[in-house]
């Protein structure tokens, strides 16, 4: 264990502030007035402080007399994003992890979750309590959802403001460093969700510091993040030094990076390749894998190509592995039948198979959806496990209506025949809070806004969002949006725990688990070699086949039955064992069939 001495450890402070003709450090002192203190010109734009600041110190800064501002990368904002800053010193945590290894998240099987609603508590503290159930179902890594602190107390985490800072009523970063620890002492390892692409509209004073935006390019939420017009050397370094600082200071594992399309850059590197680089050489330097992971909508594996390689003429981005939607959007329709909105291009049994093996359904064709063209083929040898597939998440459950999850609708058998696709399929795995019991519990859209006229038009913009895309239609009577800034909204959120010990959500669990199990013991699943992976169909039926690399192990066959009524499936080779089902089946491999009640799976075995 590191010693902690009696020193009081200090914090240098500078700032970027290349506009400005003096920046003040503006000292808060309980009970008394602010102190100013003149910041030195420390060339380059930044500006330093005299003297180094003691942790726990409370601070802000004044730009040419105006008003106290946070700190662009404030380490602590306990008194929210508005409030001034805080100093704290990492190297204070006494880290107990000094055997992790650390995990790649190539395969693992990742487990996202919402801080805020995991729990009754909804603290980082309390989310420690909950890791063993984590370790029961076999999880490999957990993935919390934003902690960058953000308006209120409540909220998804995406319009984050201090992007260095952890949420104060998570528990703030202190509580981030106790979480790592404790995960990895389960052996589990921690994915953080960051925001790059934009910040949110309350509390975002980067603006009023230094060029960090630019109306040279648009993106859904406004002006583009400035990657690469004047001075956005300094803007690159604010993203990266913050990767870097979260896998380094607070032993993190990997990051999920949102919505990568929006950051548009046309330097000639781009800010991607520059982080993948920087965190591969961290990686070399602490001797652990460091993950970087990319919810990208551009359908090109380009995103996954190291930078040393090119994708027709094109550097590679890097990134380890990216989200890919068409699974889960092929899965969910072919499932529900829903095939409104982005869903118009998937459902049935023979798309869902090219999602498995070709992981992007748009790899060039038309997009009904967007009306064009989109994507690009993903190479045959491109390991399957470079894709993070799911049936849930908080996208595709909380960007519905209502934030009904599938259990809404889908029987037991249904739901579990899906997690037996994402689990034993060639992607990396993810599984969303509360689905490895079959939680009924809503994930809705909820927000804290202080400004009134910000909570109205968040609430507006949610209600006037969903009047177009024919929800009233799907569920069958009219719909009435939940209210974002609603704090029953948020409460309606939370994980439900008991329903994990029902008859139902024990039964559901335990087959979550057998299937994990699978995934961590049978070489033809571990694999991520999509060349490997066959897939037949039949209307409401589908048989997908993995065979071990090398020949070394069984040929596994997962059949999945979507009819109510069952189906008698045909199955190739034999003779079959099997392995885990979802309901009674009957095996005939005389007659080289399987029939299953419906819906439901089976695992076999040959």
């Amino acid at each position: 264990m590191p010693e902690v001495t009696d020193r009081p450890p200090t914090t240098p402070v500078r700032v970027w502030a290349p506009r400005a003709d003096a920046v003040t450090l503006v000292l808060p002192v309980a009970g008394e007035d602010a102190r100013e203190v003149p910041m030195e010109d420390d060339g380059g734009g930044w500006w330093r402080s005299p003297e180094p600041l003691p942790h726990g110190t409370d601070y802000a800064f004044s730009l040419d007399g105006g008003p106290p501002r946070p700190d662009p990368r404030s380490p602590w904002q306990p008194q929210g994003v508005h409030g001034p800053s805080r100093t704290f010193d990492t190297a204070l945590h006494a880290w107990g992890d000094h055997a992790w290894q650390g995990r790649s998240v190539l395969g693992a099987v990742v487990y996202e979750l919402h801080v805020g609603t995991f729990t009754r508590g909804g603290t980082l503290d309390t989310a420690v309590g909950r890791l063993d159930h984590l370790v029961d179902l076999g999880v490999d890594m957990v993935e919390l959802m934003p902690v960058a602190a953000f308006p209120g107390t409540r909220g998804w985490g995406y319009d984050g403001v201090a992007l260095w800072a952890v949420h104060e009523a998570y528990g703030g970063p202190a509580a981030l460093q106790r979480f790592v620890d404790a995960a990895h002492a389960r052996g589990i390892a921690v994915c953080l969700d960051v925001v790059d692409n934009h910040l949110g509209p309350s509390g975002n004073y980067l603006g009023e510091f230094g060029p960090y935006f630019t109306d040279r390019h648009h993106t859904p939420w406004g002006q583009a993040v400035n990657l690469d017009g004047p001075d956005a050397a300094e803007v690159r370094a604010f993203l990266v030094d913050k990767a870097l600082r979260w896998f380094r200071d607070f032993h993190v594992d990997a990051l999920r990076l949102d919505a990568v399309h929006a950051l548009v850059d046309d330097s000639e590197r781009h800010v991607l390749a520059e982080l993948a680089d920087a965190v591969a050489g961290l990686e070399r330097d602490l001797g652990r894998p460091l993950s970087l992971v990319a919810e990208s909508d551009l359908n090109d594996a380009r995103m996954v190509t190291p930078t040393s390689e090119d994708v027709e003429g094109r550097p590679g981005y890097g990134m380890t592995a990216q989200w890919a939607d068409d699974v889960h959007h092929a899965l969910h329709a072919w499932l529900t039948d829903e095939t409104h909105g982005y869903y118009v291009d998937f459902g049935s049994s023979e798309v869902l198979a090219k999602a498995l093996v070709d992981v992007f359904v748009h790899d060039g064709g038309y997009s009904t959806f967007r009306g064009r063209e989109w994507g690009a083929p993903v190479p045959p040898d491109v390991d399957g496990r470079r894709f993070v597939v799911f049936d849930q998440n908080h996208d595709q459950v909380g960007n519905r209506a209502l934030g009904d999850r599938p259990s809404r609708t889908l029987a037991r058998g249904a739901l579990a025949a899906s997690a037996a696709v994402v689990l034993l399929g060639p992607g990396t795995p993810m599984l969303f809070m509360g689905e490895e019991w079959g939680a009924r519990t809503p994930f809705q859209y909820f927000t804290d806004h202080s400004e009134p006229e910000l909570g109205a038009a968040v609430r507006e913009g949610r209600t006037a969002e969903f009047g177009t895309h024919g929800w009233s239609e799907l569920y069958g009577h009219e719909v009435e949006v939940p209210d974002p800034q609603a704090p029953s909204t948020f409460a309606a959120s939370r994980l439900d725990w008991s329903e994990r010990d029902t008859d139902d959500g024990a039964r559901m669990f335990d087959v979550y688990a057998a299937l994990v199990h699978l995934r961590h013991t049978l070489p033809a699943v571990a694999s991520g070699d999509r060349r490997a992976t066959h897939v037949r169909t039949g209307d409401d039926w589908v048989v997908m086949t993995r065979e071990p690399p090398y020949g070394r192990g069984d040929v596994v066959d997962v059949v999945v039955v979507r009819a109510e009524g069952g189906a008698t499936v045909p199955v190739e080779g034999g003779p079959h064992r099997v392995a885990l089902t979802w309901g009674a089946v009957s095996l005939d491999d005389d007659a080289g069939t399987v029939h299953l009640p419906g819906p439901g799976f089976a695992v076999l075995l040959r």
